[in-house]
């Protein structure tokens, strides 16, 4: 299966039928980076999982040879331009410059030495923003840089979560977030505080069990919640760094985010109104802003920005709940 993993991605994600499938597509890009980024069929891999690989800390390649592989994909994919950026013309600086329009902001670029920068970076200057490329020049003639290196402290350590929803590696994304880094060295453990399954359950049994939910994490601190879609691969989730009160108050912090998981696309949105960053409805399970992820009557979701930075799915219609889980960073 690995000799053809791009294949295998893009059927299993063509059709929500071959769930299992994706979670080990999703599961051995966590966990397995290095070997697509170092397969033969590397160059064949859609966009979408070229994004998701980058994004991995858990890569050991270094930021140099991350760099080169993505060049080697953007031209893999324009088979008509030559390999040589000297015989590059601004038409074809042009065309690799909007293959990788959304590789190139991912490439942490101050990982690099001066050495390294010069003479790989800059004979593609032309596909990099020009501020950015600038920014970099600045950065890289300042002969006090240090290039930043991917030591062993500064991997995640790899989080172990006892969770049906979310791999480990979308756990070390979230632990990411609470703290606002790329990176950290803190290991963070998920306690579990509430699951359940809302999977073909009437309306009063949805009303008995979102009690339980609240009691669950009524008064608790730092919490992650995670909701699945009954009829999709679809995740939502928020975090919330202040208790839970479910007194019908918003609770206040500027700390918070929501999320959402869909096939290999992430979403993070940050609180914008810390005013109305946590709702504590009477008759919600745990929600987030003004409606920005609403759980009605613990059994409905629906979204729709209003106090966070941005939305976290496309569309302002409901969806039914299939399973929740609530877990505690501790």
């Amino acid at each position: 299966m690995e000799q053809n993993f791009d294949l295998i991605y893009r059927t299993s994600f063509e059709n929500d039928s071959f769930l299992e499938l994706q979670k080990y597509c999703t599961d051995f890009i966590s966990k397995e980076p290095n070997k697509i980024l170092n397969s033969p069929r590397f160059t064949s891999v859609p966009e979408i999982l070229l994004v998701t690989i980058i994004k991995n800390d858990n890569h050991q390649m270094s930021e140099t040879q991350v760099w080169e592989r993505v060049i080697k994909w953007g031209l893999a994919q324009n088979p008509e331009l030559p390999s040589d950026p000297t015989s590059l013309s601004k038409v074809d600086f042009n065309t690799l410059k909007n293959t990788l329009q959304k590789c190139i902001p991912l490439i942490k670029f101050r990982n690099l030495t001066s050495k390294e920068f010069l003479k790989k970076v800059k004979p593609y200057k032309k596909i990099l923003p020009k501020e950015l490329y600038n920014d970099l020049l600045e950065y890289f003639l300042d002969n006090d840089n240090e290039p930043i290196k991917k030591s062993e402290s500064q991997i995640v350590k790899e989080i172990i979560i006892d969770s049906k929803i979310i791999t480990n590696q979308q756990a070390v994304l979230i632990s990411k977030w609470t703290d606002k880094l790329e990176t950290t060295e803190k290991s963070y453990e998920f306690k579990l505080l509430y699951r359940d399954s809302h999977n073909d359950i009437g309306f009063f049994g949805s009303l008995f069990r979102f009690k339980k939910c609240q009691n669950a994490c009524n008064n608790q601190f730092r919490t992650v919640t995670i909701y699945k879609m009954r009829d999709s691969d679809e995740i939502l989730g928020g975090y919330n760094p202040i208790e839970w009160k479910f007194d019908g108050s918003y609770g206040i912090t500027n700390d918070s985010f929501i999320f959402s998981f869909k096939n290999s696309d992430i979403i993070l949105s940050r609180v914008r109104n810390e005013k109305d960053a946590i709702c504590n409805g009477f008759t919600e399970g745990p929600s987030f802003g003004n409606g920005d992820l609403r759980a009605t009557n613990g059994s409905i979701i629906q979204c729709h920005k209003e106090s966070y930075e941005k939305p976290i799915r496309n569309t302002d219609d409901c969806d039914v709940i299939g399973e929740i889980e609530i877990f505690q960073v501790v």
